[in-house]
């Protein structure tokens, strides 16, 4: 009789070979599992990368990666019966869309195979939401490149100069965004959270300035219409306690906010922000120039929605944008381009500068009122630089029989948006303003802009006379120059010469050396050095 204490290693030996063989067994389904999903990728990518190909509705090769404004590419002849994608409209032919990018300067970094929207009804946006867009007889040229980009969910990066229409550019499409989402949620436009009272939005748009913000939010009401779909607006300057009760009244589907008081609302519980799933930056470059960055990207952290779909706008392209649009949008973002990256001047505003001693500019002011405000009905836009300068011109013209009001930082929010909306409808045709009103406000029929004072940079320059000559009507800039803005006068010389205005001789005897741009950790006085350079040894006797 066998001892089983003899039997027992080869019992155990016997197992571990068995476990061994089962192991392998299952390795290896796991690793056939593996490589068949890797094989269905590929397989998809490569059908992916075959649609393409065969679809009509591009502008440039799939397989290249260089960028190509509309203009350089070379299409090649549509057959008669071409594929369309779904963002494009069938009466918008290539040729015809080559020719609108031709004509407007657009240019496109990225995926160009969607044709322009070049009249409202090419849009596939609810005639409820369209409503907005009545008193305009078609897109502007951001809208139309715009719209098919950000319908088909791609992220969009908009570079265009101020009056261009990019509020509606953004806002009808993520307003159709919600709508799509609510009716796929089937959830009511107008349900609130009674539990916890917290606003959590769907559609966030940040913005610099409570002006804009406010801007924005009337235009997103007046495309909510038809709609049912509750706004709400959030900036810093008046009682958080009232902000918040309204929030929690209308439990807002789009919230429009400046960053600061954004930040604080999300801290305190007040705003959920996890259900955003439709992001807007308007005027980007506005906010990293007045140090919102930090806000910026804590509040895009809380934004946790998947997969969520980011919009950025900005007047221009430099470096730090750059980097926000990196590590914020979908790196098959699209760029869209009208003119230039750079700041460029509005070229429907006729500019008229005017060289002066500083102690003639009050006399000045008058003369040309008398002029330019013949009627004391139509409306001026007067700037100066500080807050005290604006009180005091608010002062004098009202003692001149003038109808005037003043917006700048030290006043109430409360007084700032009386005398704005008094400006917009006509009760207060003459407005003075710091630069607070410079930028993003769309302000209609503004015929002239009077620079008392020059700002600070060239770009705050244009971003006031840009305030004139939107919407593709035509306005004047008058700008008083004196000794003192000297500094400024081998940039405002360029402005003048790449709209073609003729340069005062007055002008030109400040000369025409340009200023190189501060640093902006280290000012004007730091220098960029190579470090490998060698240092030169200098001997004294």
């Amino acid at each position: 009789m066998t001892d089983p204490r003899l039997a027992a290693p080869a019992t155990d030996a016997s197992q571990k070979q068995k476990k061994s063989k089962k192991e392998k067994k299952e390795k290896k389904a796991r690793l056939e599992d593996k490589n068949q999903a890797k094989d269905e990728r590929r397989k998809d990518k490569k059908a992916k990368k075959a649609k393409r190909a065969q679809t009509e509705d591009t502008f440039t090769e799939p397989d290249s990666k260089r960028t190509k404004t509309a203009a350089q590419a070379k299409p090649a002849a549509a057959p008669s019966k071409a594929k369309v994608s779904a963002t494009s409209h069938p009466a918008v032919t290539i040729e015809d869309a080559t020719a609108f990018y031709e004509k407007h300067q657009i240019s496109v970094d990225g995926d160009m195979g969607h044709r322009p929207y070049t009249e409202f009804s090419h849009a596939p946006f609810d005639a409820d939401i369209m409503q907005a867009c009545g008193e305009f007889e078609r897109p502007s040229p951001i809208q139309a490149a715009c719209w098919p980009v950000v319908h088909a969910r791609r992220d969009v990066i908009g570079i265009a100069k101020t009056g261009s229409g990019k509020t509606f550019a953004f806002a009808i499409p993520a307003i159709q965004h919600v709508t799509n989402r609510l009716a796929n949620e089937k959830q009511p436009s107008g349900k609130k959270d009674k539990s916890t009272a917290v606003a959590r939005p769907m559609m966030l748009v940040l913005a610099p300035t409570r002006e804009l913000a406010i801007q924005i939010e009337e235009q997103c009401v007046k495309a909510c219409q038809g709609v049912t779909i509750n706004a709400a607006c959030v900036y810093g300057g008046v009682s958080r306690g009232a902000q918040i009760g309204a929030l929690r009244q209308a439990a807002p589907l789009l919230l429009i906010a400046t960053p600061g008081r954004l930040q604080d609302l999300v801290e305190d519980g007040q705003v959920d922000l996890s259900n955003v799933s439709f992001l807007v930056l308007d005027e980007a470059d506005r906010m990293l120039d007045i140090g919102f960055e930090r806000a910026i990207r804590q509040i895009i952290s809380h934004a946790t929605y998947s997969p969520r779909q980011t919009v950025m706008f900005s007047a221009t392209w430099p470096e730090s944008i750059r980097k926000l649009a990196h590590d914020f949008l979908a790196p098959d973002a699209v760029k869209i381009t009208i003119g230039s990256d750079n700041l460029s001047v509005n070229h429907d505003v006729t500019q008229v500068v005017e060289v002066l001693e500083p102690f003639g500019k009050n006399r000045r002011l008058e003369a040309i009122l008398r002029k330019y405000h013949e009627s004391r009905t139509n409306r001026i836009l007067i700037f100066a630089l500080y807050k005290k300068e604006a009180d005091r011109l608010e002062q004098m013209l009202r003692q001149r029989g003038y109808t005037v009001g003043s917006i700048h930082g030290d006043k109430p929010q409360k007084e700032r948006l009386e005398a704005l909306n008094a400006f917009r409808d006509g009760s207060f045709p003459l407005l003075v303003a710091t630069d607070v009103a410079a930028r993003g406000l769309d302000i209609p029929n503004v015929e002239y802009v009077i620079n008392y004072t020059f700002p600070l940079t060239i770009d705050d320059y244009i971003h006031r006379i840009g305030r004139t000559g939107r919407a593709g009507k035509k306005g004047v800039a008058h700008t008083f120059f004196t000794v003192d803005d000297k500094a400024h006068s081998g940039e405002l010389i360029n402005v003048l010469k790449s709209a073609n205005v003729p340069i005062p001789p007055e002008l030109l005897k400040f000369g025409t050396t340009v200023k190189k741009k501060e640093h902006k950790e280290y000012g004007a006085f730091f220098k960029e050095i190579d470090p490998n350079v060698k240092g030169t040894k200098i001997k004294f006797d």
